[in-house]
């Protein structure tokens, strides 16, 4: 059996090449809740704001580790909804990612994703649905 730790660990060392361009660092693994943050510079839209698919990224990120970590022995998490609110623009500095569950259920998980700037005022709202898989045992190929 994999524990939460040995998950989380494997999670930090395999963020992915979109994640690692775009800097975004994991600073807080649970099943309870997920953080993350990601800076402003080099995430921005022509306007020099933080562009929405940039926080839809970190989104995205914190729901899946948190569904990982929810999904249990033997089993995946893929994303099926993801959809997201922008509130106000960051221009500067980082903004910080906190996944939280909204449901837990055995096939289906969902939570919510709150981003805040420096400030800690709120910049974008986010939600995500991940289907809880079972791992096929079958090697491929």
């Amino acid at each position: 059996m994999t524990s939460n730790e040995e998950i989380a660990d494997f999670l930090r060392a395999n963020m992915g090449a979109l994640n690692e361009r775009m800097g975004v660092e994991l600073v807080e693994i649970s099943p309870e809740r997920v953080v993350a943050t990601m800076p402003v510079e080099g995430n921005t839209q022509p306007y020099g704001l933080l562009h929405g698919g940039a926080s839809v990224v970190l989104a995205e990120t914190l729901g899946s580790v948190a569904a990982a970590l929810n999904a249990g022995p033997g089993r995946f998490a893929v994303g099926t909804d993801i959809n997201a609110t922008h509130h106000r623009s960051a221009t500067k500095g980082l903004v910080t990612g906190v996944a939280t569950p909204l449901h837990l259920g055995r096939t289906m998980a969902s939570f919510e994703i709150a981003i805040t700037d420096e400030d800690g005022r709120r910049v974008c709202t986010s939600r995500i649905t991940c289907a809880l898989i079972e791992r096929d045992p079958t090697p491929k190929g």
